[in-house]
């Protein structure tokens, strides 16, 4: 699987596919520089009245409901029904699932429409696949390990790929179960790390042929990186700009030498 991530890699570079992401106002300067880095060509395009258009044009869709609002909602619903029209892979990043009931009502709603990736903490992923979830806003307080079957299952049910990040990752499609142990406590200090992992999994998506192989090579290179970057950060401010560094150098000898993933 190594030799996998580094071939996905190479095919993204080499496509520089254009990711559609309606994100979260928070992130988008993060979302929009690791895609860069990784090798992906990002745009932003929120107003409903081109975000059907826009999704024609580009590799795949990557939706962020972090500061979710009834216009953006709206765009988010005619994005996702024109990319499944189109065929085109979206993921579906759905924030604070658990905080309120109209986010996790506006989250639900969108994973009616059958995304390829769901990507989120183990609060987030409870509270969207069940009624309860324990959760308490963004912040996971579910253990990952102890979602295992819950993950494969719903994978399973709901036909597409469920990403859980934390200390440790978790990427099941239902059959296959992948445990990822690359990163660093740090990047838990720097908004948005989770949001660039969802945009960098949508990059892949556009060139990997299966959802499970680009959610596994879009956490690889985050995980990674983000490892590699803690060693020359004293702090958080300096984290998030060598972790663009590092997106940007990954290489083949890297990825063979410090991957840290399980099937």
């Amino acid at each position: 699987m190594h030799n996998k991530v580094w071939d996905n890699l190479n095919k993204l570079r080499k496509a520089q596919p254009l990711i559609h992401n309606i994100t979260n106002q928070v992130v988008m300067n993060n979302t929009a520089n690791a895609l860069l880095a990784i090798g992906a060509s990002p745009i932003m395009a929120h107003a409903k009245e081109e975000v059907a258009d826009m999704v024609a044009i580009v590799g795949s869709l990557v939706i962020n409901t972090g500061t979710i609002a009834s216009d953006r909602f709206e765009s988010m619903l005619l994005a996702v029904k024109a990319a499944n029209q189109q065929g085109k892979h979206w993921i579906l990043d759905p924030v604070g699932a658990g905080a309120t009931p109209y986010r996790l009502e506006c989250n639900r709603q969108l994973l009616e429409y059958k995304p390829s990736v769901v990507r989120g903490n183990a609060s987030e992923i409870s509270a969207l696949f069940t009624d309860t979830s324990g959760g308490k806003g963004v912040d996971s307080t579910d253990s990952s390990e102890s979602t295992l079957d819950f993950l494969q299952r719903k994978a399973s049910e709901h036909n597409l790929v469920i990403a859980v990040t934390g200390a440790t990752d978790y990427i099941t499609d239902g059959e296959t179960l992948v445990k990822l142990e690359n990163g660093h406590p740090m990047m838990a200090k720097v908004t948005g790390t989770g949001c660039t992992a969802t945009a960098l999994i949508g990059a892949f998506l556009a060139v990997c042929d299966t959802p499970l192989e680009a959610a596994i090579s879009g956490l690889a290179c985050l995980g990674l990186s983000g490892e590699r970057a803690s060693t020359h950060c004293p702090g958080p401010g300096s984290l998030q700009l060598r972790l663009l560094d590092e997106l940007y150098q990954i290489d083949k000898t890297t990825l063979s030498n410090e991957l840290k993933l399980t099937i």
